[in-house]
């Protein structure tokens, strides 16, 4: 796949950016070079290759999957100007 100048021209209005004649021959040259680049990639074997996290082998640090109340109600109510029961009063603001 190639980019060609109206392409170019393109790209740079859909991300709002000016562009001059003589830049877009040295931007269509840099786009070509990042989509060889990216076909190069999809060449690679990758099969049996296990996702990673970090380069560093270790495992997901995970934490049980369960609704609590914080253990801080006390302290988010607190600076409420009025709470009954751990929630916090409001005006009635419909009619």
């Amino acid at each position: 796949m190639s980019v060609d100048a109206a392409t170019v021209r393109r790209i740079a209005h859909l991300a709002r950016i000016a562009v001059t004649d003589a830049e877009v021959l040295h931007l269509q040259g840099e786009l070509n070079a990042m989509l060889a680049f990216v076909e190069q990639l999809q060449e690679v074997n990758v099969d049996g290759v296990e996702p990673m996290t970090s380069v560093m082998p270790m495992e997901m640090k995970k934490r049980a999957d369960v609704v609590t109340d914080g253990e801080i109600v006390d302290a988010v109510t607190a600076n409420a100007p009025e709470s009954e029961d751990h929630f916090f009063l409001v005006p009635k603001v419909v009619e």
